[in-house]
């Protein structure tokens, strides 16, 4: 389905109306609508031990077929062939067809898709410098980071991280991992530690079920390092779609954590971000329970965090956790776990969580009426028949929450997603579109949401062409040389991410597990004012709300 509207065409794509993301299924032929959404993500997932490998012949991007292609797992349904009846005839009365001769070139149709510019080849052909570790700059405040992405100017990639930097023996010698995630390829992932690391005991975090489990399961049998915790899933449409690492050194431990899925698709041509801690020290024995805390409260956070998992295979993770010290740590911990909250507890999660940090640690703006807020996401979910139901009505007000002052301005609000352009520009092309799931049937339901929508801009960092599968959300000055605050997060926008109140606004339900970091001045005291100054930031963080200049978040 296409809607026109003033901000350009944009397509909509079929998938289940509350899942963020879609999970690898056999392909299954589409039926009567565009498959530009779902299905492509999956295809690099479907064949997770004999990756697809894409030829340098022109792309099929442009045309139609019945049955979606497993290479690129994206498909036109021939809508015009699909009539049950011509008028004035019954099917019985028409001239039967002679079979298509396979050698004739069939005539362009004007109402097809041009094909993607770009083709699959810097998917396949990374060159020689792409995977050269460097260790970031040690003076970096932010520790916010890029990935890689192959098809680039090199200098775009500066500053920029790939996983196999980010296991690279330059941060650590590796004793042990954990890898939160939602999509894995096991043996692709095994690939990316270096091979001194490679028999390093892992354990997956994930929120696979009977059949999925069982392929998951599988998959690990080759490695017997590999070892698995099931998160639980207790609410209908939730997800385990947390991206995280947890890293134990013969000399600390570090967090990482992240917007990218543990498959080869998710590391190569999207933008993805990623917050990487420093590396913690261990404290000395006999530290008092509150030792090795930082400002933020993040310790006490991520042990919160991982104890609402209610999983064994974690606790000796939580335990090194109070060994080390993470005072260093200058963000908050922002994270969604499934369950029904009251009191309290209401704000220990999802978009609750977020506006007690934002009225408790910011300060009202002059003039922050004309401040707006941004997001920018890769998919969508159900927010109801209009704006009042949950966007304006709920999580817009946790967006303009600033301080403690009563008064409570309607800013614009921006909110960024590519474009069906957008993606056929893409170094991917259309497939890229699988990244981007927005359900047909949801979309219909809410066509008031597309007046919010912006496309994709990021000249800054060379990544225009780059589909975002990063998660941020931000509240800019008019001209975007201030920041009031901004987040990185796994989390797309779907009430199942971000929660949703009941029974009269006296209980939260949030249905997924989520997770990202908070950047507030307040925490920066060497930033000496109540924003951060975007001219003054790294211009590798230009992407995701840090410009030098404004010009890469340019609205149109």
């Amino acid at each position: 389905m296409s809607q026109d509207s003033q901000h350009g065409k944009w397509t909509i794509s079929s998938s289940d109306d509350d899942n963020d993301e879609v999970k690898p299924e056999p392909a299954k032929p589409p039926v009567s609508s565009l498959a530009v959404g779902s299905e492509a993500r999956q295809s690099a997932a479907k064949n997770k031990l004999n990756p697809v490998k894409y030829e340098t012949s022109p792309s099929l991007a442009g045309k139609r077929k019945k049955v979606a292609s497993d290479s690129t797992g994206w498909a036109l349904s021939d809508s015009d062939e699909d009539d049950g009846e011509v008028k004035g005839k019954s099917l019985s009365d028409l001239p039967k067809k002679a079979p298509p001769n396979p050698k004739t070139k069939k005539p362009k149709v004007e109402s097809e898709r041009p094909p993607s510019p770009h083709g699959r080849l810097y998917y396949i052909d990374e060159p020689d410098d792409f995977f050269e570790s460097c260790l970031p700059p040690l003076n970096d405040t932010y520790r916010f980071y890029l990935n890689k992405v192959t098809g680039l100017e090199k200098k775009y990639n500066s500053g920029a991280l790939h996983i196999r930097d980010i296991l690279s023996p330059l941060f650590g010698t590796l004793k042990e991992s954990v890898q939160f995630n939602y999509c894995f390829d096991i043996a692709w992932m095994v690939k990316q530690y270096p091979s001194e690391f490679r028999d390093r005991p892992v354990l997956i975090v994930h929120g696979d079920k009977r059949e999925a489990k069982a392929r998951l399961i599988q998959q690990a049998q080759p490695f017997p390092h590999v070892r698995f915790c099931q998160a639980k899933l207790d609410i209908a449409f939730g997800t385990h779609h947390t991206k995280m690492m947890l890293l134990w050194y013969e000399e600390g431990f570090r967090v990482i954590i992240l917007t990218s899925n543990l498959i080869r698709a998710d590391w190569y041509q999207k933008t993805q971000g990623m917050w990487m801690s420093p590396l913690y020290p261990r404290l000395p024995k006999e530290s008092s329970a509150s030792a090795g805390e930082s400002p933020t409260f993040f310790k006490r956070d991520l042990l919160e965090y991982l104890a609402s998992y209610r999983a064994p295979e974690l606790e000796e993770w939580i335990q090194r956790i109070k060994e080390h010290d993470l005072s260093e740590t200058r963000v908050y911990l922002v994270g969604s776990t499934p369950g029904r909250y009251v009191g309290s507890d209401m704000e220990r999660w999802g978009h609750l969580r977020l506006r007690k940090l934002l009225y408790e640690h910011t300060n009202p703006i002059p003039g922050e009426e004309r401040w707006p807020v941004i997001g920018q996401f890769s998919s969508i979910g159900s927010m109801g028949l209009d704006k009042s139901k949950w966007l304006a009505g709920e999580f817009q007000r946790t967006l303009t929450t600033l301080g403690k002052s009563s008064l409570r301005p309607d800013p614009p609000m921006h909110l960024l997603y590519p474009s069906v352009e957008d993606v056929r520009m893409s170094l991917e092309g259309y497939p890229a579109g699988g990244s981007l799931p927005y359900s047909i049937q949801t979309a219909q339901k809410q066509l008031w949401l597309h007046s919010y929508f912006h496309r994709w801009k990021a000249e800054a960092t060379g990544r225009s062409h780059a589909m975002p599968h990063i998660k941020t959300y931000m509240r800019a000055s008019p001209d975007f040389s201030q920041l009031a605050w901004f987040l990185v997060t796994s989390a797309n926008l779907s009430k199942a991410a971000w929660g949703a109140l009941e029974k009269n606004n006296t209980q939260m339900m949030v249905r997924s597990y989520e997770l990202g970091v908070l950047y507030l001045p307040s925490a920066f005291i060497s930033l000496g004012s109540g924003t951060f100054l975007t001219a003054r930031l790294p211009t590798h963080m230009a992407t995701s709300g840090f410009p030098p200049d404004h010009t890469h978040t340019r609205l149109v």
